[in-house]
């Protein structure tokens, strides 16, 4: 009870209440003492003596080695660098001239870069690739992944396909994914990664990055198929889905596993209502994110 509750009374009842009082204070104080002393007491203990910040114990989340970055705490390419190649770029079609130029690709040269494909009602190759790169980095950085990109429709033209390469390069990328859609024939469908044939000449030098991009290849495939219900090309590969080419300056100056998906024929009216479906494009991405999860995790 808190002082004055009581109007003061005098007499034996004051006397006695007095002494009561006297005996009480001091056990109160004892028992407050034990309990501000006791494990249990305050949570500004601080057993350095310190600031009075509450120190975390052995379990807590923040002191345990399990909070940094893993698996276990949701971001499972933490640390990782992933490099989003978006096929072409929407503004290639007002610079003729500049992606019309040869650049060196080690073993030849080819043009800095094309306009891509689109279906046949105009949805261009160029929109489809940032759209579905897009996707991709943010299911990527929703697991820690950095995820980097060649051009993300900021640039007046290109980049050129030597440049495209250099980016993954010197991000010295874990992975680097090039997105794209074909430009088959009406009545070919189906989707296929792309891999760097073992090349060796001038600036290029595949021999190191052909089986790690296998496997990317192989995982991305597997992966972009369960997400999207899409079969492999017929028209390519054998039907494997899988087709290696030497080439393509893309492939052929990387120094890091890299390839290619041709998510669609944009040509063909089945794969084009597909490609221009943005819940399709969503589960395409997530396809291609979970492909590079899961090469990232081997």
């Amino acid at each position: 009870m808190s002082n004055g509750s009581f109007p003061p009374e005098s007499g034996r009842r004051g006397g006695t209440l007095a002494i009561v009082l006297a005996a009480l204070i001091p056990a109160c104080c004892v028992a407050f003492w034990l309990l501000s002393s006791s494990p249990s007491g305050s949570k500004d203990d601080d057993a350095d003596g310190g600031s009075g910040s509450t120190a975390p114990s052995a379990s807590s989340p923040s002191s345990s080695p399990s909070a940094t970055a893993s698996p276990s705490s949701g971001k499972p390419l933490q640390g990782k660098v992933v490099v989003i190649d978006p096929g072409h770029n929407p503004h290639n079609r007002d610079h003729p001239s500049q992606i019309a130029r040869l650049v060196d690709i080690g073993t030849n040269e080819k043009e800095c870069d094309t306009t891509g494909t689109a279906t046949n009602s105009g949805y261009a190759e160029a929109s489809f690739t940032l759209d579905v790169a897009r996707r991709v980095r943010t299911a990527l950085e929703a697991r820690g992944a950095t995820v980097r990109f060649t051009q993300d429709g900021d640039r007046p033209y290109g980049p050129c396909v030597d440049e495209r390469a250099e980016i993954g390069n010197k991000a010295h990328a874990d992975a680097v994914v090039s997105v794209h859609a074909d430009g088959a024939a009406a009545g070919q469908r189906g989707f296929h990664v792309i891999l760097p044939k073992s090349v060796r000449g001038g600036g290029a030098d595949t021999s190191a990055i052909t089986a790690p991009s296998r496997l990317l290849g192989e995982r991305l495939r597997s992966r972009f198929a369960k997400a999207t219900g899409s079969e492999p090309a017929q028209y390519i590969g054998d039907g494997s889905g899988l087709d290696v080419r030497g080439d393509l300056g893309g492939l052929n100056l990387s120094t890091v596993p890299k390839v290619f998906i041709e998510c669609g024929n944009m040509r063909d009216p089945q794969d084009a209502a597909e490609l221009t479906d943005a819940a399709w494009r969503e589960r395409a991405g997530r396809g291609i994110a979970q492909g590079i999860t899961d090469f990232l995790n081997e």
